[in-house]
């Protein structure tokens, strides 16, 4: 998923455990969790490095990577997130050639995982909680910039706020799927991180805060209930559910 750091910019990032290459081989399926050991922003493929104050960057000791999926930045810390990375070989029935509809098992998958873990904890995040986002990517005014910002195809949201946001590889042999949640979304430490101009800052710092949602702080919104091992089990419950998951159809929008 990750790229080396680009040059000059932040800390030096730790020898990469995202590399996509590593999936390629893989003859079914697979599923892993990831976490950085430092704060990392990490990079759409096609976001130039000069998005990131690489002053700011190197202060704060954040690691600056790219991954090889597109989309806009996000900035990871320890503990911070759920990031899950799912591997798909062309041979598997989830599999789907058109990429504008092949993440949507992804959303289904993530939202029948958080409807479980709701039942059987108290509600993760309450029962609003599993829109899936069919059709078109909607990057908004910030989604090239941010990757929380904008709405594709596969991502879910709670009351129009995005709580998990997918990027995806494509290759000859099968497409990975980058996942990730908040446990809290905070968007100004990227925002401070970003190199933009003061109007663009202004409406990230006007935009952001309600785009998105951790799913900790929608547990804690009247109604939702206690959510005190929430994320451990939400991990355990989409690496359990992985192996077996079907495609479901569903009519898309017009």
């Amino acid at each position: 998923m990750l790229r080396p750091p680009d040059a000059a910019l932040g800390v030096p990032a730790q020898p990469d455990p995202f590399d996509v290459e590593q999936f390629r081989s893989l003859p079914g399926r697979h599923a892993v969790a990831r976490q950085v050991a430092h704060p990392t922003v990490v990079l759409g493929s096609t976001q130039r490095a000069e998005v990131v104050n690489a002053a700011r960057a190197r202060q704060g000791g954040v690691a600056v990577v790219r991954r090889r999926g597109g989309g806009g930045a996000v900035l990871l810390r320890p503990g911070d997130h759920l990031w899950i990375e799912a591997w798909i070989p062309r041979h598997d029935p989830l599999w789907e050639p058109d990429v504008g509809v092949a993440a949507e098992w992804v959303g289904a998958w993530w939202s029948d995982a958080l409807g479980t873990v709701g039942a059987e904890d108290g509600a993760v995040v309450g029962a609003e909680v599993g829109i899936v986002h069919r059709g078109r990517a909607v990057p908004g005014p910030h989604g090239a910039l941010v990757c929380f910002s904008g709405r594709g195809p596969g991502e879910v949201f709670l009351a129009e706020r995005k709580v998990m946001g997918i990027s995806q590889w494509r290759s000859r042999e099968g497409s990975l799927f980058h996942t990730c949640a908040y446990a809290h979304w905070d968007p100004h430490p990227l925002i401070d991180l970003l190199d933009v101009d003061p109007p663009t800052r202004e409406g990230l710092r006007r935009d952001l805060p309600v785009a998105a949602v951790g799913l900790l702080d929608a547990a804690a919104a009247p109604g939702a209930g206690p959510a005190a091992a929430s994320l451990p089990l939400l991990q355990r419950t989409l690496l359990t559910t992985f192996a077996t998951w079907e495609k479901i159809t569903t009519p898309r929008p017009a």
